[in-house]
């Protein structure tokens, strides 16, 4: 009987500790996405915006130095991630791929221009500065037109501002949502041992000892959960690397050394303070109050 009453409190012990690793490691690893997203917010504006092009059309009479040259002095401007010269015939090819049929047979030319596509660096990505780098290549007399999407350049910038203000308040909200879960939790676990916190304490234990083994191992269940947390993490990121390489998710190993560190650290940073205040709140209530 004694032998079974002991298996019973063993196996009560161990579901009880995997609920509380089990809910840190959820919570953390939600955090830890969204902490993801909040360290790479930039860096996946940056992606999009890089996808604007910038077309420089050219006149026929251009010479082919004066492309060249203009080419070359577009890929070693500050502003330009690449520049790509597309001959009037590669853009019929594509076009005649993209509407399905052969514009040339049916007009009888190509009215297509020789042409460079120019994809900006993502910090010159904005209306006012597109203008100017398109003021300065209209400028010169080879040059028919440079032509680029100033609608969709507009609503990106704006969007981009809009998202990365919401990203920042969901994790505001979100933080404060994981620390009360977490926090829920521990003193669940915490509650269910009130009498045994009464019954040290009424032996002339101190607060401090009393406190202490709770402590440590809410502690290291804390550590355990965010252990977990960051090995789902790890696979999340590693399929979304494998899936989507553009996004260089391994590029600044820097980030993804903070996000871990701080996903470990606040797991366990927050059952520490969880642990602490729950152990107190039981140690300073009457004994008639315990009931409650």
């Amino acid at each position: 009987m004694g032998k079974s009453f002991e298996q019973y409190q063993k196996r009560k012990l161990v579901s009880s500790y995997f609920s509380v690793v089990l809910s840190i490691a959820l919570v953390l690893f939600l955090l830890g996405i969204l902490g993801l997203l909040v360290l790479n917010t930039k860096k996946m504006a940056d992606h999009f915006k890089e996808q604007i092009t910038i077309s420089v059309y050219l006149k026929e009479s251009a010479k082919e130095v004066e492309i060249d040259q203009l080419q070359k002095s577009l890929a070693m401007a500050e502003y330009t991630k690449t520049a790509t010269y597309v001959s009037k015939e590669e853009a019929a090819e594509k076009h005649t791929e993209e509407i399905g049929e052969n514009f040339i047979e049916f007009l009888g030319y190509n009215p297509l221009k020789n042409s460079i596509d120019v994809n900006l660096n993502a910090d010159f990505v904005s209306p006012e500065k597109i203008e100017e780098i398109a003021a300065e290549i209209t400028a010169k007399g080879y040059v028919e037109e440079v032509s680029y999407d100033q609608p969709l350049v507009g609503l990106l910038n704006d969007n981009v501002k809009k998202i990365s203000l919401w990203i920042l308040i969901a994790s505001g909200i979100f933080t404060f949502i994981a620390v009360l879960l977490i926090n829920s939790s521990i003193r669940l676990s915490i509650y269910s041992k009130r009498f045994i916190i009464k019954t040290m304490q009424m032996v002339g234990a101190t607060k401090t000892f009393i406190r202490r083994p709770f402590i440590w191992t809410n502690l290291k269940l804390g550590m355990l959960g965010a252990l977990v947390a960051l090995l789902a993490l790890g696979a999340v990121l590693y399929y979304i690397n494998e899936n989507y390489p553009e996004l260089g998710l391994f590029d600044d190993p820097t980030i993804l050394i903070i996000l871990f560190v701080g996903v470990f650290v606040l797991g366990a940073l927050i059952s520490w303070l969880s642990t602490y205040f729950a152990a107190q709140r039981f140690l300073n209530l009457r004994t008639d109050e315990l009931y409650y």
